[in-house]
């Protein structure tokens, strides 16, 4: 059975680099049969596994030749280790809502059939905070079943992921969706471990994997790929089987508890990250 996650995570965070990153691992070091949806306008959440080439979107394909040239063979790419790969794209700058293009091209894969029952994992990286019900729509929708937020030991990273959370608690009810965890993509900032298990507790959830940072991902990227594919035999590598093994096999999901904002400045106080 194909399981739907989704990675949000302020903007700025790595969550679309965690979110490659994680696929690879769990392709090369498990086997696993992965499509990732970019869910972000500027349809950079593919680069790596695709080897840093732009990929067609879907909103571009619809803007330039109209709704029956979007098929699976023109928008849907194959990149490393099979990784299926499709952007939605978004607006011209300026003009219209991006949100709006989440929601037309999850249902043109869906009504297309590109989410094929032979898939392990379909992956939804979806831009930064709920900002609007587009974003929003793998939640509300039942899109994805399993959300895992990517934050750090700053405070705005942590304020986003409390904002994720409250948009995900509107709509869980009805869409079944539930938090697998946080994924802490570290900042080497003073007592960050301490402070996300703190947040995680406080919410509900698990802070499901810390991942060290590590200059050999900025290398992997400049060459256009994933850790995994860069050295595999590297620690980082290590770092992201070991989450790709927790997303895995986790069975930890839960509806979050948002913390209300006064709740949140006394716990980045108690932490000194307020003055």
């Amino acid at each position: 059975m194909t399981r739907k996650i989704a990675f949000y995570g302020k903007g700025g965070i790595g969550k679309s680099t965690t979110q490659q990153n994680t696929a690879a691992a769990m392709n090369y070091f498990f086997g696993k049969k992965v499509l990732i949806h970019g869910c972000d306008p500027k349809a950079d959440c593919t680069r790596l596994i695709l080897g840093g080439k732009s990929q067609i979107t879907v909103m571009d394909t619809l803007r330039e030749y109209g709704e029956d040239a979007v098929t699976v063979e023109r928008v849907v790419k194959t990149g490393y280790g099979g990784i299926k790969c499709v952007e939605s794209g978004g607006p011209e700058p300026g003009v219209g809502c991006a949100g709006r293009g989440v929601i037309t091209a999850i249902n043109l894969m869906e009504e297309m059939g590109a989410y094929t029952p032979d898939l392990d994992f379909i992956i939804f990286d979806v831009l930064g905070d709920v900002v609007c019900g587009g974003f929003a729509m793998p939640v509300r929708e039942g899109k994805a079943q399993e959300i895992y937020i990517v934050a750090s030991g700053e405070m705005m990273a942590l304020y986003a992921a409390n904002n994720i959370c409250r948009g995900m608690v509107k709509y869980a009810e009805q869409s079944g969706v539930r938090i697998g965890g946080i994924i802490c993509n570290s900042r080497n900032v003073d007592g960050e471990r301490e402070l996300v298990e703190e947040f995680c507790a406080r919410i509900g959830t698990q802070m499901i994997h810390f991942i060290p940072r590590d200059n050999i991902v900025q290398k992997a990227e400049f060459n256009r790929k994933t850790v995994t594919e860069f050295d595999p035999d590297c620690a980082q590598a290590r770092e992201y089987r070991k989450l790709a093994e927790k997303i895995i096999n986790n069975d930890h999901f839960v509806i979050p508890q948002p913390m209300s904002m006064e709740e949140m400045e006394s716990l980045v106080l108690k932490y000194g990250l307020l003055v």
